[in-house]
């Protein structure tokens, strides 16, 4: 069999190319973004056939996967961890209607290297009732698309694959298997399943509940989850996924002597679990990311023995997992502890040099400055750099920044100013403009147009070319639609036209246009 080295991330999506899938939907997020950029830019996808695009968000993209199934093709979403929130609602009924072939790919992010939260996807499979798989290395990564897409069939059900950000990133050589083909177009089974008439969710609802032993059965049966015996049995060990390597990496003969339950596959293996937890005094557990395991074992265990981990802070709630504190919490010394050289600095985000953004929040700064009681709220991407430059005062979520400022207006907030980046207004601020036109909000909303989706590597935005159109479709006045050019040279000019605005009752758009000066040089080298 073929071997080739491949990031985390690349291993899905070629396992996802090989596992016989044909199309992939996402918004791009770090750290799943390589995914679908892989199987964009594969020469293998393009000649089978499968489609790969970009969506407007998360929830759009969920849904496209869910036609896909309906139509009898296996399908993939991939997202970051936040953007599963914003698909909460497809995903949750996803599981319900019996949805067959779908993959939902989300990757953590512990430590927020490129993230507001730390959040756990695991949760949100446990709360829909789903399959759930988390691959321990990249061979791991590459073959349980395979497997997962055959779960997903045979149980009648999607599968929540989660990643954290350390496999994603990180390389390693994968033994490719051979090509499956791409499922024949079928319609579903039960023609009344994806038609969620109360009638209809009750009946499918059942169904779910009656599928967990099968979920469970399908777990402890896999392979993928295995318990490995130890000698020392004061301490039985429970890890997940990547946790495993972290393990291992403190025993480099490959032999550690602790009783180990290696859990890569959900609902959890209990068999194995009160198996490990007859036969030692203790138990620690080890995940990156929020205390899943730790949580539900507490409450299955609840017999007396101790069991470690995040809650009791053993290993700090917070940040990523490491083969370092899993020393710590075994009170060893950590087998090989790299230093950080001295040449290596901090180097804080900040925007890039003759980004565009800096001249349109130069010239805000100078507007805001003259309104003391003024705000101005942010948003998520390269424009919330412009923290660093005291131009923004919030930042939470996709596209928060309108109705924050619509809400902060209407309590006597003035002047209210919105920031958004094009890739944002696409993805989550039209409605916000909606309700502020239909309020009509006291409000100014700079949209600033860079012409792609900067933060996350430079992938087309859907609001392209229609910003105006848009907003004129949503009712602004074309008159309260100023388009500037965020250069040194227009200064005094983009002041005024943003002081204007500011001074006009009702709701304004600001759209300073010019293209990302680092996917310009892209062009240039071209």
């Amino acid at each position: 069999m073929k071997k080739i080295l491949l990031l985390g991330d690349e291993a899905i999506a070629q396992g996802f190319i090989d596992a016989g899938g044909s199309a992939i939907n996402s918004y791009p997020g770090t750290p799943s973004t390589q995914i679908t950029e892989y199987v964009i830019n594969s020469k293998q996808a393009k000649e089978l056939g499968v489609r790969a695009n970009w969506c407007a968000n998360e929830k759009t993209a969920l849904e496209a996967s869910l036609g896909v199934a309906y139509a009898g093709k296996r399908a993939m979403t991939c997202m970051k961890h936040v953007g599963l929130n914003v698909c909460g609602d497809p995903f949750m009924n996803a599981a319900i209607i019996g949805t067959k072939g779908v993959l939902v790919v989300v990757a953590d992010d512990p430590s927020m290297f490129s993230s507001q939260d730390e959040q756990d996807s695991r949760f949100y499979g446990h709360w829909a009732m789903i399959p759930m798989l988390e691959p321990s290395n990249q061979q791991e990564a590459y073959d349980m698309v395979h497997y997962g897409f055959d779960l997903s069939e045979k149980l009648g059900t999607p599968v929540l694959y989660r990643i954290p950000t350390r496999l994603a990133h990180s390389r390693a050589g994968v033994e490719l298997k051979p090509v499956r083909k791409q499922n024949e177009l079928t319609e579903p089974a039960d023609a009344k399943s994806f038609v969620l008439l109360p009638a209809n969710a009750k009946r499918l609802y059942r169904d779910l509940i009656d599928k967990q032993p099968a979920f469970t059965k399908a777990s402890e049966e896999s392979g993928y989850n295995k318990f490995i015996e130890g000698t020392d049995k004061k301490i039985g060990i429970i890890t997940t996924g990547i946790a495993y390597n972290y393990l291992m990496e403190n025993f480099p003969n490959g032999k550690c002597p602790y009783p180990v339950v290696k859990i890569t596959q959900y609902p959890l293996p209990y068999n194995m679990i009160n198996k490990l937890y007859d036969e030692v005094d203790e138990i620690l557990v080890l995940e990156d990311g929020q205390p899943f395991v730790e949580e539900h074992i507490k409450g299955f265990l609840g017999k007396g023995k101790k069991v470690r981990g995040r809650l009791d802070e053993t290993i700090r709630r917070d940040g990523e997992l490491n083969a370092e504190k899993v020393a710590k919490a075994l009170g060893m010394k950590a087998e090989a502890t790299l230093a950080v050289p001295e040449v290596v600095t901090n180097r804080p985000p900040a925007l890039c040099q003759g980004c565009p953004h800096v001249d349109s929040y130069t010239a805000l700064n100078e507007v805001m400055a003259n309104h003391k009681g003024g705000k101005v709220f942010g948003d998520i991407g390269c424009y919330t750099l412009g923290f660093n430059m005291g131009a923004i005062n919030t930042t939470v979520c996709m596209g928060a920044s309108i109705t924050m400022a619509k809400g902060a207006s209407e309590v006597g907030i003035f002047p209210s100013v919105a920031v958004i980046g094009d890739g944002t207004f696409g993805h989550s601020g039209l409605t916000g403009l909606m309700d502020c036109v239909n309020e009509k909000a006291n409000v100014v909303v700079m949209i600033l147009d860079n012409d792609i989706t900067a933060m996350t590597g430079g992938q087309p935005s859907s609001a392209h070319n229609k910003i105006r159109r848009i907003c004129e479709g949503l009712g602004v006045e074309p008159e309260h639609i100023r388009d500037i050019i965020p250069l040194p040279k227009n200064h005094e000019e983009n002041v005024r036209i943003i002081e204007e605005e500011v001074n006009y009752n009702g709701v304004s758009v600001i759209i300073p246009h010019r293209t990302c000066i680092v996917e310009l040089k892209k062009h240039i080298k071209k």
